[in-house]
């Protein structure tokens, strides 16, 4: 029988983080802390199949694949989930580090059975009060990464930062290094789309910032996308520009950490490239709209100084970007010139090369 009491350590923990890939990423941190101050204790983390390839990079950890298309679709198939999960092994404790519904019908049947469940504090009253129109508490609140570790630590294990990252400047395949040359200069990544609206710089300023740095020819510029339009765009911006190679859907997760790993600096938004970037020791340059760092999603160990941001009253109005503009002007993105995103970038890269 699992051991449930409160004082217990266990031996066997089931993470649960279904979504998303940036979210995921930010559980790294407390999970490698787990395995390295915890040696008997085994932890199996449950998400979708985009999160293996993080997952892979941690020693020790298990995944376990939920398939949300077919056999682990709705009601029903979370109770398969559950039924798949206990054949798997038997756990000692349930880490929810998702709090969502699919996570709380999974915990509580578990629950049931007589498995110890600590759960994640998202805190959510506190980030409404950062996000509020009227009467804005604007402080800086706890951090995601220090969320996923209270829960584990809630479960009697020892947590601490001494995460740094995967690797750094990771000897890249014969197959990318024929595709992207070998290593000369600059090598500066793009990563301008986030799911959301408001954490988009616009596409235009953004292209004017690429279009500076593709015409130093010490620079090589590497841009980071997605399928469909994404990809479509980054192509023909590849196509325009001079020494500018788009990877959109050209390669794995577990590729593009290591090509992120040789970037002197990433150019990206509140988006999983960041945690993706963090995760690879490659510094950030950041640009933030209608989400703000105080929320709790910066990267890890990234310099709260290479955020590009502007003041405004109204900001943050969102903690995920996904809320409509108050002012219908997105002026918090608008308003940010290509010169101060540009400025951040050659700081960072003259500090490389001091």
């Amino acid at each position: 029988m699992p051991n449930k009491t409160k004082n217990s350590v266990p031996q066997k923990v089931l993470a649960i983080r279904l979504s998303a890939i940036g979210d995921v990423a930010m559980t790294v941190p407390s999970i490698w802390s787990v395995t390295q101050n915890n040696p008997n204790v085994q932890v199996t983390l449950v998400s979708q199949g985009f999160a293996r390839d993080i997952v892979d990079q941690i020693p020790g950890v298990l995944f376990f694949e939920v398939d949300t298309k077919k056999r682990h679709k709705g009601f029903f198939g979370l109770f398969r989930l559950f039924n798949d999960l206990k054949r798997l092994d038997s756990y000692d404790a349930i880490a929810d580090l998702h709090d969502v519904i699919r996570s709380k019908v999974i915990r509580t049947l578990f629950r049931l059975n007589g498995v110890r469940v600590v759960i994640i504090d998202k805190g959510r009253k506190e980030k409404r009060e950062l996000c509020r129109e009227k009467n804005k508490k604007l402080i800086e609140l706890k951090s995601t990464f220090e969320r996923y570790a209270d829960v584990f630590r809630n479960l009697n294990l020892k947590v601490d930062d001494s995460f740094d990252y995967f690797f750094r400047e990771a000897r890249l395949s014969s197959q990318i290094s024929i595709d992207l040359g070998y290593k000369e200069g600059n090598w500066i990544g793009i990563a301008p789309f986030a799911k959301h609206k408001g954490k988009i710089y616009p596409l235009e300023l953004m292209e004017k910032v690429l279009e500076k740095l593709s015409s130093n020819k010490t620079n090589k510029i590497i841009l980071i996308g997605g399928g469909g339009q994404e990809k479509e765009l980054l192509e023909g911006w590849a196509k325009k520009h001079p020494n500018t190679v788009s990877i959109a859907r050209k390669y794995s997760i577990a590729d593009e950490l290591q090509i992120i790993s040789n970037l002197d600096v990433l150019v990206c938004m509140d988006s999983a490239n960041m945690h993706f970037a963090s995760l690879v020791n490659t510094p950030v340059v950041s640009v933030w709209g209608a989400t703000h760092p105080y929320a709790g999603f910066y990267g890890w160990k990234q310099n709260p100084e290479n955020a590009v941001q502007i003041d405004l009253n109204c900001r943050p109005c969102s903690v995920y970007g996904n809320k409509p503009c108050f002012r219908k002007d997105y002026a918090c993105l608008n308003r940010i010139t290509p010169e101060l995103v540009l400025n951040k970038i050659n700081t960072l890269l003259n500090q490389h090369v001091s």
